[in-house]
């Protein structure tokens, strides 16, 4: 198991036991208890969980993302592959407007030297995107959130509803034919409909795993959209359920 995978596998154990001692760690991950001791200590620097003699407890709820810093590396081919299937779905000259998150990111570094203008919703994309000679870069408004960098707030909003642009292309933490697309956080929810909103055509972003998912905070029903650029392990009738309400589906 590599660092990135085993790092998810303790975040998640710990969030869903509440604390977890190292002993259990290393016997769930097959890691040395000095390993799984370095481990606790990088998710402590994120701020994912706590520290005690012998063990951790963790400071995330159930229904939080884990941190940018560790989602980032999680899947990074996949992400990359998606990433370049929607690049290609965009034409020169397009205004895109680019969600918060780490699918999207790659994104970002995929337009990056297209003949462009891009509006990206996070700090991340935007330094991803600055000094492209080619690519027209936006800034909008708004707060950052701590380590994810998203803009969120009136600002954010108010700077979507100014501008209508010919793609929006949306992350998401969950996205289910019945339940539609869905956010961790309400105001990262509320940037995501002001960005869909603004768009003529709704291209989401969303590695296989978020079809069986559904987060807390409602953004839009699958109809709103009109493409879904997944992998190749996304569940088959997640898939056809999606397909039947008008949303095409893109394997990579």
């Amino acid at each position: 198991m590599g660092s990135t995978d085993r790092l998810r596998q303790i975040t998640e154990a710990v969030r869903e036991a509440g604390r977890m001692g190292v002993a259990e760690l290393a016997g769930l991950t097959g890691a040395s208890e000095m390993t799984i001791r370095r481990d606790l200590e990088v998710l402590a620097d994120q701020g994912v969980l706590e520290r005690y003699r012998g063990g951790a407890r963790s400071l995330l709820l159930r229904g939080e993302e884990p941190p940018f810093a560790l989602r980032s590396q999680e899947g990074l081919e996949t992400k990359r592959r998606i990433a370049d299937e929607v690049a290609g779905l965009i034409a020169d000259g397009e205004s895109v407007v680019l969600d918060s998150g780490t699918t999207c990111m790659e994104v970002a570094r995929a337009l990056a030297h297209r003949r462009l203008t891009v509006m990206p919703l996070s700090l991340h994309a935007v330094n991803a995107l600055t000094g492209t000679p080619q690519l027209t870069l936006l800034v909008p408004g708004g707060r950052p959130r701590p380590g994810e960098l998203a803009l969120t707030g009136p600002l954010t909003e108010a700077s979507l509803a100014a501008l209508r642009f010919d793609t929006a292309v949306i992350g998401c933490c969950g996205l289910t034919a019945t339940d539609g697309l869905t956010a961790y956080d309400l105001e990262d929810a509320a940037v995501k409909r002001a960005a869909i909103a603004s768009a003529r055509r709704v291209l989401a972003v969303a590695e296989s795993a978020k079809l069986t998912r559904t987060a807390l905070a409602f953004v839009a029903p699958a109809s709103a959209l009109h493409a879904v650029v997944t992998d190749e392990a996304a569940p088959s009738d997640e898939a056809d359920a999606l397909a039947a309400v008008g949303v095409t589906v893109r394997k990579v």
